[in-house]
């Protein structure tokens, strides 16, 4: 199955040429790539938040495979999405899944469904894809699409994937897809951000989940972050930082209403 490009165009630019100067513009200076267990990136529209994604996968050494979880903001096609098969197109080409891992997390996984229709129309990995195809650093990846979910499902996921992973012998980077506060003040989403991050920060899972829910923070992807950290701390990670935490309001100049973006590094 090839999976067409559906925010080229919007979310980044539409053709080859533009979209290459698009990513070769958000790279940083003088930056070291390393190693790296997981990652937590936004996926907004590039003028927003491609700048802080960028920055993360600057310091990330490629992997053969990332495995890209992220929400699934349409509500289409089974909560708990995976797709084992087949390539995802952007203007930079093609990027092929990673067949045998797919499967592998799907086999061990009771919550995942193999199911293409959750990610027909959802933009929060198809947007890493473009960042991760500059100077042939693509590789493979799987996409995961996790819809609103309890703890027991996430970390579900998140131990499918950590199996998998040590059963295949990969090198991988997990990739978590999330904005954080959503259409509130600078200094309200600062403030509730800064709950969440810590929770990342300390690698809990749990306390992300729970601190999520209770404060009511509108960060989308906290299902997608909840699962990368259970598989993280499987897969041995000790420490997380943060590389990067902004809103749209550094753009729009607008600090009423923004939307947040952090970039994290788990190691």
């Amino acid at each position: 199955m090839i999976r067409k490009a559906v925010v080229a165009g919007s979310f980044y630019a539409g053709t080859t040429e533009r979209l290459r100067a698009q990513v070769e513009e958000l790279q940083p200076t003088g930056v070291t790539a390393q190693e790296a267990i997981g990652t937590v990136v936004p996926h907004a529209g590039y003028m927003y938040s491609g700048q802080v994604a960028a920055a993360v996968y600057a310091q990330v050494a490629a992997p053969d495979t990332w495995v890209i979880l992220g929400p699934n903001h349409t509500g289409f096609g089974a909560k708990a999405s995976i797709m084992t098969a087949g390539t995802w197109e952007t203007p930079l080409g093609a990027m092929a899944v990673d067949a045998e891992l797919g499967q592998a997390i799907l086999a061990h996984s009771a919550s995942l469904r193999e199911d293409h229709l959750a990610h027909a129309r959802e933009h929060s990995i198809e947007v890493q894809l473009p960042l991760l195809q500059r100077e042939g650093r693509a590789g493979r990846f799987v996409p995961i699409a996790l819809y609103a979910h309890d703890y027991a499902v996430c970390r579900d996921v998140g131990l499918a994937v950590a199996t998998a992973v040590q059963a295949t012998g990969r090198r991988v980077v997990l990739v978590a897809s999330t904005d954080m506060s959503h259409y509130v003040p600078r200094s309200v989403a600062a403030a509730q951000d800064r709950k969440a991050i810590e929770a990342i920060l300390a690698l809990d899972a749990e306390a992300l989940h729970t601190v999520v829910r209770r404060e009511g923070i509108s960060m989308c992807g906290f299902h997608a972050v909840t699962g990368v950290l259970v598989a993280a701390k499987v897969l041995g990670a000790t420490s997380a930082r943060l590389v990067v935490y902004t809103d749209s309001g550094a753009v729009t100049g607008d600090v009423a209403e923004v939307v947040a973006y952090a970039g994290m590094i788990i190691a």
